[in-house]
C-alpha cells in the first residue's frame, strides 16, 4: 500500500524562520535528545529496518513529531479518567508537585512534565526508528518499570501495571491518541484502510510491553476504550487540570488553555461528558482546528524532518539487502517477573 507524501509547506521569511528552526533545534538537542536518547542507535546496522522499516504507517506517522507530541497528551488525558492510572501517577511518577512535607499537591510539576515527555519520545521513535536492538531495549526499560508499579489507591483497591485488561486498556489510549492526532492535524493523515494499518502495525508495541489480546482496528480500539467505561471516574486532579478549572489555575503553561480545549476536542463523545465539553458552533470549531493546525505544522515545518528519522532512512536505503521488518522477541505473559508476582498474588 503506497502512503501519501507530505505536501509542501508555505515557506516562511528566511530569518524569521531560521532564527525559530535554531532555537526549536536546539531546545529538542539540549532538553530530549542529549538526555533521553543515549546509547539509542540508528544509523546502523546496515540493512537492519528495526520493527517496521521503510513503507510502514507507523514510519509515516511518527515522522510528525508535534503531531506525535500532541497525540500522546491526548492518551495522557484519557488515561487520567482510570483512578487506578491517576494514582499509579501520584505515587510512583514525578509528573505530580509535591508540597515541602513530600505530599502530592495535585497540579502538574512542569520539571516533572518535561522528564515524562523526554521518556515518551525517546520511547515512541526508537520502537519506530531504531535498530531492532535499539527497539528492543528501550520495551525491556518501559516493560521492567511496569513491573515496579504496583501498590493501593487510597480506597482501598489495588492497582498493578502487569494487569492484563490494565495493559490493554492503556494500550488503546495510547494508539488512540497518536493515531486521532495524526487524523486531525497532519497535512496530509491516512485515513480508512490507512489508519487501520497503523493500527494493526503499531499492535507489536503493545506486545513489546506484555500486552494481550489488543485491538488492531481504529472501531475495534474505540470499542476497548469504552468496554472500560464502568471502572472510569474523573478523579480530582484530573478534573482540576481542564476546563474552566484549567482556566482559574494560578500557575499553567503558556497556551494551556489552547491546548486542554483541542485535547477535548478530539475525545470520543462518552468521554467529552465526563467532562461535560460542549463543542462550540461549527464554523468556530474549525476556525479553532485550523489555528490548531497551523501551530502544529508551523513547529513541524521549522523543526523539518527529524535526524533519528534520516539516519533510520539511510541505514536501509544504503543496504545492498534490506531484510524484512522484525518483531518483539517478548512474548506475552511470558516474563517470569511478571509470572512470580502473579504467583504470589494468587498464593
Amino acid at each position: 500500500m503506497q502512503l501519501p507524501s507530505l505536501p509542501a509547506l508555505p515557506l516562511m521569511p528566511r530569518l524569521p524562520h531560521q532564527l525559530m528552526q535554531q532555537r526549536i533545534t536546539q531546545f529538542y538537542d539540549d532538553e530530549i535528545r542529549s538526555r533521553y536518547f543515549r546509547g539509542l542507535e540508528f544509523a546502523g546496522p546496515q540493512g537492519d529496518p528495526g520493527w517496521f522499516g521503510p513503507g510502514s504507517a507507523v514510519w509515516y506517522v511518527h515522522s510528525h513529531m508535534p503531531a506525535l507530541v500532541f497525540g500522546l497528551q491526548c492518551a495522557a488525558y484519557l488515561e487520567r479518567f482510570d483512578p487506578s492510572i491517576f494514582w499509579m501517577g501520584v505515587d510512583h511518577s514525578r509528573i505530580v508537585e509535591r508540597d515541602e512535607r513530600g505530599e502530592p499537591t495535585m497540579q502538574v510539576d512542569p520539571e516533572g512534565a518535561a522528564v515524562r515527555l523526554g521518556h515518551s519520545v525517546s520511547f515512541f521513535i526508537g520502537t519506530a526508528y531504531g535498530s531492532t536492538a535499539t527497539a528492543e531495549r528501550v520495551a525491556n526499560t518501559v516493560r521492567a518499570m511496569h513491573h515496579t508499579v504496583k501498590g493501593t489507591r487510597p480506597d482501598g483497591l489495588p492497582y498493578d501495571a502487569d494487569d492484563p485488561d490494565w495493559l490493554r486498556w492503556n494500550y488503546a489510549t495510547v494508539v488512540w491518541g497518536i493515531a486521532t492526532a495524526h487524523e486531525y492535524y497532519h497535512p496530509n493523515p491516512l485515513r480508512g484502510s490507512k489508519i487501520d494499518r497503523y493500527y494493526r502495525e503499531f499492535v507489536k508495541v503493545g506486545h513489546a510491553l506484555g500486552g494481550t489480546d489488543l485491538p488492531e482496528t481504529k472501531a475495534d480500539t474505540l470499542d476497548c476504550l469504552r468496554e472500560y467505561l464502568p471502572k472510569l471516574a474523573l478523579t480530582y486532579g484530573a478534573a482540576m487540570a481542564t476546563g474552566p478549572n484549567l482556566a482559574a489555575a494560578q500557575a499553567q503553561p503558556p497556551g494551556g488553555e489552547f491546548i486542554d480545549w483541542a485535547i477535548r476536542d478530539t475525545l470520543p463523545s462518552w468521554a467529552a461528558a465526563m467532562v461535560m465539553h460542549r463543542p462550540p458552533n461549527p464554523v468556530e470549531r474549525a476556525a479553532r482546528q485550523a489555528a490548531v493546525w497551523s501551530v502544529i505544522n508551523g513547529i513541524h515545518f521549522t523543526m523539518g524532518p527529524l535526524p533519528e528519522f534520516r539516519a533510520a532512512q539511510r541505514r536501509v536505503a544504503g543496504a545492498d539487502e534490506v531484510a524484512a521488518p522484525t518483531s518483539p522477541m517478548h512474548i506475552p505473559g511470558t516474563d517470569p517477573r511478571r509470572s512470580r508476582a502473579t504467583a504470589e498474588q494468587m498464593a
